[in-house]
């Protein structure tokens, strides 16, 4: 199998949750590639600094604030792609967020906002793509980053909703199915990262072993680029990126 990334130079790639950690990471590897990188945050200063950064590279990227659990946020970021950019090729569902409660005295709130960022934004970042891909033929990738968290203690809506995902990129391979699109779905699963989203008291529980069980970001950048690297006819269903010795979840 040969891996290249030069089907993709020039395209159009977005990043929700592109202001910091993996986010930030993917969109700086696929500036390196020559892609135009629309990077989606809420927080826009992060946004210009990174652009700034990239200048200079082969591709681009152009920083949009956008809070992806609010529709129209995302519905105006798309639109804005589609009218200055072009057709989107890619898409790459990062933004999340983790959060702490349980069901028997959980908080209402706290459970939207987890599914509304995690979950339902996820879903209309992806309808939207789709919707330009099926619109101007486009065969592309999508790629949702998930997490090995699948049961994790206090956590409980965190942890439903990144079930849903796994469920939602499973089903959506067969809806492409059955509509007949060459639109590729990928599910990558990043154990402990070192980002400024782990909670403090994750990172106090990973030095209390002594061990190395987080690794960087640019690791699982490598395994985005790998899943988009591939053939046209060649789709990473799954993968699941960890320290060797990590053991926290």
């Amino acid at each position: 199998m040969v891996l290249s990334m030069e089907r993709w130079v020039g395209k159009v790639a977005v990043v929700t949750g592109a202001s910091s950690g993996i986010g930030a990471a993917i969109a700086e590897a696929l500036a390196e590639h020559g892609l135009e990188v629309v990077g989606l945050a809420r927080r826009k200063v992060r946004l210009d600094t990174l652009a700034l950064k990239l200048s200079g590279k082969k591709g681009k990227l152009y920083p949009l604030k956008a809070d992806i659990s609010k529709e129209e946020d995302i519905i105006n970021a798309f639109k804005w792609v589609k009218e200055n950019l072009g057709p989107v090729h890619i898409l790459i569902n990062n933004a999340g967020v983790y959060t702490q409660t349980d069901l028997a005295d959980g908080d209402i709130d706290i459970w939207k906002n987890t599914l509304n960022v995690n979950v339902l934004g996820l879903s209309i970042a992806t309808r939207e793509a789709i919707r330009d891909m099926r619109a101007n033929n486009v065969d592309g990738h999508i790629i949702h980053i998930n997490t090995v968290a699948g049961v994790s203690p206090k956590a409980n809506m965190y942890s439903a909703s990144k079930f849903a995902v796994r469920a939602l990129a499973e089903t959506l391979r067969l809806e492409l199915l059955k509509l007949k699109l060459k639109i590729k779905i990928t599910t990558l699963k990043p154990g402990l990262i070192d980002t400024e989203s782990v909670p403090d008291f994750i990172k106090a529980k990973v030095q209390e072993t002594g061990g190395e069980q987080m690794i960087g970001p640019e690791n699982i950048v490598d395994g985005v680029v790998y899943a988009l690297s591939t053939p046209p006819h060649v789709q990473i269903q799954e993968l699941t990126i960890r320290g060797v010795e990590e053991y926290f979840w």
